[in-house]
């Protein structure tokens, strides 16, 4: 399905494939064989989303582009089931694994590999070359890796990386209804998306 949203209307181009149950939203440019699986949404919120050649985003993968946060996508990269490219980079011959997740600001190196459920967290960058194990977390400029029960040293590092100021453009200890309240207002702008065609 494609959808116009804010103004902006997909591209695909011929030679791409997009599934009859995926979304196309906004501001989204397919480079060629890109390929698009079943469920996958690619929603330009209010910044644009662009793959390169010989992309394939698979079953259920979401990949949002955002204002300050474009979500950029190399040549030669597979995105993994349930996978979430949010706001990030992601440079040429990536494999993103299964539940893979990458955040606002986020820069994954080209042939890295970030395996089942890691994370990439915002403004990180991870190296070239450079593999994040299954479930591990990845962050600072350059990443550090951290496995899941470092957790009061990653809170060290992720401190410093504003979480809330990157994605939600407010202060840490902002409250959830101030947060959910802007959020509603954001989202809002999809009641007037426009269906193109089906795919």
């Amino acid at each position: 399905m494609l959808l116009e949203h804010r103004g902006k209307k997909p591209v695909v181009p011929k030679s791409a494939y997009v599934a009859p149950t995926a979304v196309l939203c906004g501001a989204v440019v397919l480079g060629e064989q890109a390929r698009v699986l079943h469920g996958a949404v690619l929603t330009a919120e209010d910044g644009e989303i662009r793959t390169g050649a010989n992309v394939v985003v698979m079953e259920n993968a979401l990949i949002r582009g955002r204002d300050r946060h474009p979500a950029l996508v190399g040549d030669a990269v597979l995105i993994g089931p349930h996978a979430h490219v949010n706001g990030a980079t992601i440079e040429d011959e990536v494999f993103v694994a299964t539940g893979a997740s990458l955040f606002p600001g986020a820069v994954a190196g080209t042939r890295s590999e970030l395996r089942i459920n890691s994370v990439l967290h915002v403004n990180s960058r991870l190296r070239p070359d450079s593999v994040l194990p299954i479930g591990w977390i990845a962050a600072g400029d350059p990443a550090e890796l951290f496995s899941p029960d470092r957790h009061d040293e990653l809170w060290e590092k992720q401190r410093d990386l504003d979480f809330p100021g990157t994605v939600y453009g407010v202060p840490r200890g902002t409250s959830m209804r101030t947060v959910m309240a802007r959020q509603a207002e954001f989202y809002a702008a999809h009641t007037e998306d426009r269906l193109l065609r089906d795919s």
